[in-house]
C-alpha cells in the first residue's frame, strides 16, 4: 500500500500535477509490483519563500534518515 508525498512549488496547473500523479502510480507499481488500486499519491503545493523552512530543514536536513535521494542544492548556502 504505496502512498507517495509529493511537495511542490506552488503554481502548478492541475493537469499537470495529475499527469505526475499518474507517472508516480506507473513508477511505483513497475518499481514494487503492486496494483494500481494499491498506490495512492498526495501533491501539497508549498510557497517558495516557505520552502527552506518548511520542506527542506524538516524533510531534508532534519529528516529521520529516510531520504533515499538527495537533492543538489542548500538553499542555506
Amino acid at each position: 500500500m504505496p502512498h507517495v508525498i509529493v511537495k511542490m512549488y506552488r503554481g502548478r496547473p492541475e493537469d499537470e500535477k495529475a499527469s505526475l500523479a499518474a507517472a508516480i502510480v506507473q513508477d511505483v507499481m513497475r518499481a514494487t509490483g503492486c496494483a494500481e488500486e494499491s498506490v495512492s499519491v498526495a501533491i501539497e503545493d508549498v510557497e517558495p519563500r516557505e520552502w527552506a523552512e518548511a520542506v527542506y530543514r524538516p524533510f531534508i536536513l532534519e529528516g529521520p534518515g529516510k531520504l533515499y535521494k538527495k537533492p543538489g542544492y542548500d538553499p542555506f548556502d
